[in-house]
């Protein structure tokens, strides 16, 4: 492998480099997407022979999650080898197809990269946990017990219990945000934060595009292992972990959100930008900060260029305050930052069952909060699935695959309900997903939202995501404009885009009844090709019931 330090490619001036401003991503969950070799698994194959679908919706990206060497303890997120596909998904050659073949039909590739964490199996933990003096044994957090031999603090894991696992080889224990097989790696050392820059190099020679980073703000801890302290009641949510879990009752200063990430980011971001057109988004999982570690994370072009929080990913329903209360503080404190915004991904509740199944209509609510989340400044996540307006799966606990969930059922279920398979036939064996049992269950209702059953039928979800995209890319201010919101009651939001000469005006309605949005006796004149209904008069806009407008004033 090369070395993190040494470039090989030089960015070409003719390639839009800003491409992943405004871009809409399409997250594929492999393991749920397609089997091609009959085992109830998707594959990298199957995902190949899916892409065609894909860039029929108009996105202009997708995100597959991972697909690497692993496990499988948390499903790919803890892996074994950085720099190998694990047999179940196919080879490298398979992934180099799948590039190839996405970039022909206009889609950048994008993967996500677990930095933060390996498995407990792969060849760095193995060394590092033989001995206190081995090369690596530095290379993961490692910390005597107090007297009393039980842990050095009070961090907790997100998956639950202590943050802390004995290990017998060393006599320390080792720091795990997540599952006790998912060892944290030490960032304050600059061996490991080189192996991980030489493992971000080996996919950009790949080809590969940009990358989703998990877990981004999790890379440092601190080093004086202070204990986190308590968190009022009163300030707790549940936008990171679910209500039940004690790790929310944890102010988290010292285990995470770290100012020293700062430095490693801005080091992932040259070895980026040494290659033409490539872009990273963070996951950001901070429920007390979110939007200040976002707008830390992408000031100035000199560390990631997009993040995520969970803002519109939590349990609480989206509305029309939230939506302009989150964007307006996001405009504050990350003036020179960039977003990326999404309602659904392989760790939450569907939005088909979170949001909408308390609405009058539930396909009408899913076509306005999508075009809404389209609208707004920033880039936009779609997770497989979201299209067809697919609920999430009431499974069975025999059924569940998921730790987490098994670990706190039945108050949480985890998050197998919005990963089982994607459904393409409703006519086929488990929905066209595989000819044989899959790894989960595809539900009933799923066949009657396949993509078969939708297509073609202008009244569906799939074919308003279809329209709205192209709308979208048809009006470029929705994709990298400014935004200013319009005063508005009730459940209507209105804000302005503007890039350019072209300002847009976008008006919605999230509720079922009637509404009216004033412009002050402006003359208003729509645009057509999203869609949705509204109608300007004398000034104002009317909307019906999850209805919305799109126009320029005069």
């Amino acid at each position: 492998m090369q070395s993190a330090l040494k470039a090989t490619s030089r960015p070409d001036p003719a390639v839009d480099s800003d491409w992943w401003r405004g871009a809409v991503i399409y997250q594929i969950y492999p393991r749920s997407y397609q089997d091609s070799d009959g085992d109830g698994i998707g594959d990298l194959k199957g995902i190949v022979s899916r892409l065609p679908y894909i860039a029929s919706l108009g996105v202009d990206a997708i995100w597959i999650s991972p697909f690497f060497k692993s496990p499988m303890k948390d499903f790919g997120y803890d892996v074994s080898d950085y720099c190998d596909v694990d047999p179940m998904f196919g080879t490298l050659a398979d992934f180099d197809a799948l590039t190839a073949e996405a970039h022909r039909l206009g889609l950048k590739v994008m993967i996500d990269e677990v930095l933060s964490h390996t498995a407990d199996i792969h060849p760095w933990f193995k060394e590092s946990r033989s001995s206190r003096s081995n090369p690596k044994a530095d290379w993961y957090v490692w910390a005597d017990a107090r007297p009393d031999g039980t842990p050095p603090n009070n961090w907790l894991s997100i998956f639950g219990g202590s943050a802390w696992q004995w290990d017998t080889s060393r006599q320390q224990y080792y720091m795990h945000n997540f599952l006790a097989e998912q060892p944290d790696l030490n960032f304050h050392n600059r061996e490991v934060q080189n192996a991980l820059l030489d493992v971000t190099r080996f996919w950009l020679e790949r080809g590969v595009d940009g990358f989703r980073l998990d877990t981004i703000n999790f890379y440092f801890h601190s080093l004086g292992l202070e204990n986190n302290p308590p968190l009022p009641p009163e300030e707790r949510n549940d936008q990171t972990a679910p209500a039940v879990n004690p790790y929310n009752y944890q102010d988290h200063l010292y285990d995470k959100s770290r100012p020293e990430n700062l430095g490693f980011l801005e080091r992932f971001r040259a070895l980026l930008d040494e290659y033409p057109a490539t872009a990273a988004v963070g996951e950001v999982g901070d429920s007390q900060r979110g939007l200040e570690v976002v707008a830390a994370y992408t000031a100035a072009g000199k560390r990631v260029h997009m993040c995520y929080s969970f803002d519109f990913l939590a349990p609480e329903k989206i509305s029309a305050a939230k939506v302009r209360t989150v964007l307006e503080a996001f405009g504050k404190v990350a003036s020179d930052g960039w977003s990326c915004w999404a309602f659904s991904n392989h760790d939450v509740m569907r939005p088909a069952s979170r949001w909408a199944a308390s609405e009058a209509d539930p396909t009408a609510y899913l076509k306005v909060i999508s075009a809404l989340l389209m609208s707004l400044r920033g880039s936009v996540c779609i997770y497989q699935g979201e299209e067809l307006g697919l609920a999430e799966a009431d499974l069975r606990f025999e059924d569940l695959q998921d730790p987490y969930g098994i670990r706190f059922w039945p108050e949480f279920k985890g998050r197998d309900g919005c990963r089982t398979p994607m459904v393409w036939d409703g006519a086929a064996r488990n929905g066209g997903f595989s000819s044989a049992k899959p790894w989960l269950p595809v539900p009933a209702a799923h066949l009657k939202r396949a993509v078969n059953v939708q297509q073609g039928d202008q009244a569906s979800l799939l074919e308003h995501y279809r329209r709205f995209l192209a709308f979208r890319h048809a009006h470029p201010a929705l994709a990298k404009g400014d935004i200013r919101f319009v005063e508005s009651e009730g459940d209507t939001v209105a804000f302005t885009r503007r890039e350019g000469n072209e300002e847009i005006v976008c008006v919605f309605n999230l509720g079922s009844k009637p509404a009216k949005v004033d412009f002050g006796g402006r003359s208003l004149q729509p645009l057509p090709g999203h869609g949705l209904s509204g109608q300007a008069e004398s000034g104002s806009v009317r909307l019906g019931g999850y209805g919305a407008w799109f126009g320029r004033i005069d």
